[in-house]
């Protein structure tokens, strides 16, 4: 398979590792969270730009999703219903059809499947599979591939490419949804409407949930059994409901947008001068140093640590350090986190004496 964030597969294969490269354990016991902050158990405070590989776009314990989780809890509810529509179903998917791109909320359906790493796209791939076609597969940025964007011309030319040829287009938004890149989804930077959404991690606001978004004449015979098992969540339901109107309402893939290209200017004027760094890349608040030295990153990420800053490793042989800071990280935040990084870098290239 091609390594081009504009993906490149057809039914039956998707390309997408169990494991998520950067999710290694580190000596961190957190005991108690707020926004970027997590506590440790030794007592230290560190600033976590993993954000839960991205689920955690309103950062740890947000009050918004607090009280749509305790809403659940206090009601009497029960927690998990597969098969039944609930209250709390109804909410996440009318509010997730409100995020859609024109041109897929009008026909949209929402299926529910497991939350597991590499599942979701795998039950898309199916879906469109047992409506007699194969499918293609667009990941707007290649996160786990080294955080690089697929430049909007040639999203574009897929499109054209794939609707001209009567096959589905479909969007793994895993990663880039929910206001993460600078759009609330990653396809809208292109102006794109693909056939099929797979999205996951942050629309459950912090808790397990993801789905298959589609066309409504695309699989319209598709069996129903793997899906809906899932389906019962009402945690996550609530969570994510409240995740994805609060990004709607305050404007925060904008915020990402512009915070994030002031970061991606001031990591690149930084890394210019070092030539251990070999490239900065992303889109909005998903942001990657490629080193050119293996365990360089991996260095770089324990040098980080012990200045209380956690990041992820992320790209072929976890060679890019990956910055995903909640879509709430403020100004001095944000100034804090790029400290704390760039003295990472700084020392251990002092160290290393180069590349």
């Amino acid at each position: 398979m091609t390594e081009s964030p504009v993906a490149e597969l057809s039914a039956g294969q998707s390309g997408v590792t169990a494991r998520d490269p950067g999710a290694r354990s580190l000596p961190v016991v957190p005991v108690r969270a707020r926004g970027l902050t997590i506590e440790g158990a030794d007592g230290r405070r560190y600033l976590d730009c993993a954000s839960g590989s991205g689920a955690l776009a309103l950062g740890h314990n947000h009050p918004v999703v607090l009280r749509a989780i305790r809403s659940v809890l206090d009601s009497g509810a029960p927690l998990h219903t597969p098969g039944l529509v609930t209250g709390a179903e109804e909410d996440f998917t009318a509010e997730l059809l409100r995020t859609l791109p024109a041109g897929l909320a009008e026909r949209a359906r929402v299926r529910f499947c497991s939350p597991a790493a590499g599942d979701p796209v795998p039950e898309a791939l199916r879906l469109v599979a047992a409506g007699g076609r194969p499918g293609t597969l667009l990941r707007p940025v290649r996160g786990d591939g080294g955080v690089t964007p697929a430049p909007d011309a040639r999203v574009r030319e897929l499109r054209e490419r794939t609707a001209a040829a009567g096959i589905p287009l479909i969007a793994d938004e895993t990663r880039t949804g929910v206001g993460r890149t600078g759009a609330f989804w990653a396809v809208g930077h292109s102006g794109v409407v693909p056939d099929v959404m797979v999205v996951a991690r942050a629309i459950g606001g912090s808790l397990p949930l993801a789905a298959v978004v589609h066309r409504d004449d695309l699989v319209p015979g598709a069996p129903q059994d793997r899906a809906d098992s899932f389906r019962g969540n009402q945690l996550a339901m609530a969570a994510g409901a409240a995740t994805l109107a609060y990004v709607r309402e305050n404007g925060l893939a904008a915020r990402a947008a512009d915070l994030g290209g002031r970061m991606l200017r001031q990591l690149r004027d930084f890394a210019a001068g070092l030539p251990c760094a070999a490239d900065v890349r992303g889109r909005g608040l998903l942001i990657g140093i490629a080193f050119a030295a293996p365990g360089r990153a991996a260095r770089v990420r324990n040098a980080c640590l012990r200045r209380g800053l956690i990041v992820e490793l992320a790209g072929r042989k976890s060679g890019v350090v990956l910055l995903l800071p909640p879509l709430t990280v403020t100004d001095e935040q944000a100034a804090a986190v790029l400290d704390r990084l760039t003295d990472a870098v700084q020392a251990e290239a002092a160290l290393r004496h180069g590349p």
